[in-house]
């Protein structure tokens, strides 16, 4: 469990992978200058560059100087797209360009390339019209073209990733992975009928170390931190917020050896300073829905992001509302149960999804018409799923929106009666923006 927290903290930083980069810089240049001290300066190599020690000294003060000036100009262009997508979007999906992995080896390579040039400088004798090492030289003309080339893919994929499009792309597109790793983890599990303490019989309650996000709840590890014969009920959920204090999970009987237990069983729900997508498709459309609410403000009024940020909350649902939601009682060997009462629903992840849109968009009719389409092909879509129980939550959004636009001042009556059409009969599959009747 902490080496994939760790491993999705590496994801999600800008220091780490390039300084590894950089690290590998380093073990190049001692590399490359130990091939050239073994083959001798005047040997000849295959695909190597030949010049004298002044000029390879020039060339690579050259490129050193033009690495770090360029990776201060990347580190501007890194910042003011964070700053962008702060304000232009949610400051939820900054997380998306910090963990964008190009923007990433960019700065790692040209601090890299940097840290390489100068290693290789005290290699060279530019008091001597003798060759300058080949092997070195040559790596670092090589380094130089790849981290131009490079620099060149950086600024379009961050110009194509500042677009808003490819932004709630990349949020749904995440939120789909993290559901079919949790399908793929629930299929593993054996569902058992609910446990309860005896009336009045003696619980052990475990609380939260600490303040943060829920992040990691596997209950296969949960399980294995049990005694034979004991229920543990987890208390919080992925995706929750937890006080210190409070109770992160409680079990019963009450062990023999309670102090193992509680250290084993807070060693299995991993608490974090930020939320994150681990094991928390709600995130997604957390940050989904605050694009939208983003683009209905007054300050940026864009109803054709909102529409967009629409549809693809309604491509997300497709997934999660015909998907077998994980099980709120698991089995585990030697007579172990876990109790997850705290999961979402899938009533609860539409109104994650449509409440805060359908409560913004009466002012927009064209915002208005996307969420009723999508809410009557997620209606057609459940139901040809064989997912009916789902369909009430879904009509009672359409519901709300209708009773909220009726109530909506200025609203004239024939765009009312489009969107009511709209709400009751036109074709769900048509996001063109078509008025029915025309």
């Amino acid at each position: 469990m902490r080496l994939a927290a760790a491993a999705y903290r590496f994801r999600e930083s800008l220091f780490l992978l390039p300084a590894l980069i950089v690290l590998g810089g380093i073990g190049l240049a001692e590399a490359a200058g130990a091939v050239d001290r073994a083959m001798g300066r005047e040997a000849g190599i295959p695909l190597t560059l030949t010049m004298h020690s002044s000029t390879a000294t020039w060339l690579l003060s050259t490129v050193a100087g033009a690495m770090i000036t360029t990776a201060g100009v990347v580190f501007s262009l890194t910042v003011v797209s964070l700053q962008l997508a702060s304000s232009q979007f949610s400051p939820r999906v900054m997380r998306s360009f910090i963990r964008d992995r190009l923007s990433q080896v960019v700065i790692g390579l040209l601090i890299a390339t940097f840290v390489y040039c100068v290693l290789i400088l005290r290699q060279v004798d530019a008091e001597t019209a003798g060759p300058a090492p080949r092997v070195s030289v040559t790596l670092a003309v090589l380094l130089t073209v790849v981290t131009v080339l490079l620099i060149v893919a950086h600024l379009d994929h961050l110009a194509h990733g500042l677009q808003v499009g490819e932004v709630v792309r990349s949020i749904t597109g995440e939120g789909e992975e993290v559901l079919a790793a949790a399908l793929r983890a629930s299929r593993t599990e054996r569902p058992a009928g609910a446990r309860t303490p005896h009336e009045g019989g003696p619980v052990l309650t475990v609380p939260a170390p600490r303040d943060g996000w829920v992040t990691q709840a596997p209950g296969d590890r949960m399980l294995a931190a049990l005694p034979a014969g004991t229920t543990v009920r987890l208390e919080t959920r992925p995706g929750a917020y937890i006080h210190e204090g409070e109770p992160l999970v409680t079990l019963w009987p009450v062990p023999t050896e309670p102090d193992a237990v509680v250290r084993r069983l807070s060693a299995t729900v991993l608490i974090a300073d930020t939320r994150t997508m681990q094991y928390d498709v709600d995130f997604a459309l957390r940050q989904l829905v605050d694009i939208g609410l983003r683009a209905l403000s007054s300050a940026i009024n864009d109803p054709t992001t909102a529409v967009e940020v629409t549809l693809r909350v309604g491509s997300l649902l497709r997934r999660l509302l015909v998907a077998d939601a994980p099980v709120e009682a698991v089995a585990g060997p030697a007579g172990r149960l876990l109790l997850r009462p705290w999961q979402l629903s899938p009533e609860e992840y539409v109104g994650h999804g449509f409440d805060q849109l359908r409560q913004a968009a009466p002012a927009q009719p064209q915002v208005a018409a996307a969420l009723l389409r999508v809410l009557r092909m997620l209606i057609a879509h459940v139901e040809a799923a064989g997912r009916p129980e789902h369909v009430p939550a879904l009509r009672r959004q359409i519901e709300l929106l209708l009773d909220a636009l009726r109530a909506a001042p200025g609203l004239h009556l024939a765009d009312l009666a489009r969107l009511e059409a709209i709400g009751t009969d036109a074709d769900p599959a048509d996001h063109s923006g078509r008025w029915p009747g025309t």
